[in-house]
């Protein structure tokens, strides 16, 4: 057998090696560490994991391409499972208003807000949502993430927006280096025009959009957000319960602000994860441990939010609910492409240990999305996705936030980044 890559002399090789599953509890813990580990792709496919040095039966000529990792952490390619990746313009401008206090429902009703947001979705051409997400795309992938999930949900009411966003992130998924995962989020905001009658628009979702959408193959999975004053947990359950019918995985929004049950609904209805959470009830967090259901959590948006709420993670961990992290990146209440920041997040608000974090950005994230099979760990014959991390340890990349620690990307046994000198 002929390795096209290798990586030798790795201080600390992060294999998460184990059942193709998502982890919870003790299974947190074990991410498979091997020291002076050594690892072998040919091509896009993983050929061999071990200590030392290659197995005899595994060989090397002047096409493979041979790295050093003294002095380096390798992990597998990071996945950010929860973006709203797709979208025009930004609120820079808001930050103002926040600074003194101003209450986002006054901001929303001042045209800012989601309202922005969706205005200049709408009015984006195909190529400026698509060289905006692109821009953002790469810098994601100069932190390490190699797979990613992207949301429709700024068009609401205007499907045609809402069809260009999922059409921007099909594109762009034929054309970078990362895989975008897409979901339809239709039931991202009630519009003004349905404010009372918001059972009709949920009508239209069910019989127009969810069809057309699963019609096209435009997205994997369909997301609602269930929230007071916006999807009630019946008209969540309807929707999410009609793209089911159409061969969609299922997604929530859930007990972000109230208490409202989304996390029980998740439970109940077999959703692949819940996200938010930081409202979620002992009740739907024991539901969810049962069912499998992962928590997908998003201290981003918490931070940038400064309401002082996050998801009460190590309960969750406890009652042994598999947990991801992500970024939620979106121009509104997480403005973010950095993964790693949102690891830092995990560790020093949260109080997530290194091990759990690392877990939580992998194969758990991969899992999330239904990809545990093929990505999120490093073991034989899966995808070779791979970040070589300029740290001696998992620890330092945590400890010493907000810089990128990326050194290399390794994208499908190709290296796609690497950083400046």
């Amino acid at each position: 057998m002929k390795a096209t890559l290798v990586i030798k002399n790795i201080d600390n090789l992060i294999t998460l090696k184990g059942e193709n599953k998502p982890r919870s509890k003790e299974e947190l813990k074990d991410i498979g560490v091997i020291k002076n580990g050594i690892i072998a792709l040919d091509n896009d496919t993983i050929l061999y994991v071990g200590e030392g040095e290659l197995p005899s039966n595994i060989n090397i000529d002047e096409n493979t391409i041979v790295l050093d990792g003294t002095g380096k952490t390798v992990t597998p390619g990071l996945v950010d499972s929860h973006t709203h990746l797709v979208h025009g313009g930004s609120r820079e401008n808001e930050l103002a208003m926040k600074l003194k206090g101003v209450p986002y429902l006054d901001i929303l009703e001042s045209g800012g807000g989601i309202h922005s947001t969706v205005k200049a979705t709408r009015k984006a051409s195909f190529e400026e949502l698509y060289n905006q997400a692109k821009k953002s795309l790469n810098t994601m992938l100069s932190f390490g993430v190699t797979t990613v999930e992207a949301k429709s949900g700024y068009g609401i009411e205007d499907f045609e927006t809402e069809i260009k966003q999922l059409e921007v992130a099909k594109k762009l998924n034929e054309d970078h280096p990362v895989d975008i995962i897409s979901t339809f989020m239709g039931a991202h905001a009630i519009p003004s025009s349905y404010k009372e009658n918001s059972d009709e628009f949920v009508d239209i979702i069910i019989n127009d959009m969810i069809p057309r959408i699963a019609e096209m193959d435009l997205a994997r999975f369909c997301d609602v957000f269930c929230e007071e004053g916006v999807f009630t947990i019946d008209q969540s359950r309807k929707i999410l319960l009609a793209a089911r019918e159409y061969g969609m995985g299922l997604k929530l929004h859930a007990d972000e602000i109230k208490p409202l049950g989304g996390a029980e609904l998740a439970a109940e209805i077999g959703c692949i994860s819940a996200d938010h959470l930081i409202a979620a009830s002992d009740n739907g967090i024991k539901k969810m441990a049962r069912k499998g259901v992962i928590a997908n959590l998003l201290p981003g948006t918490s931070f940038n939010l400064q309401t002082g709420n996050f998801a009460p993670a190590r309960k969750m961990i406890e009652e042994g609910v598999p947990v991801s992290l992500s970024t939620d990146y979106n121009p509104g209440s997480c403005p973010t492409e950095n993964i790693q920041l949102i690891m830092s997040f995990g560790a020093l608000i949260m109080k997530l240990t290194p091990e759990e974090i690392i877990t939580a950005v992998t194969i758990n994230g991969a899992a999330s999305l239904g990809l545990e099979e093929k990505i999120g760990s490093l073991d034989l014959g899966k995808q070779g996705d791979l970040v070589i991390f300029d740290s001696p340890n998992l620890e330092y990349i945590l400890y010493h936030f907000g810089i990128n620690h990326v050194e290399k990307v390794i994208k499908k046994g190709e290296i796609v980044y690497s950083k400046e000198k």
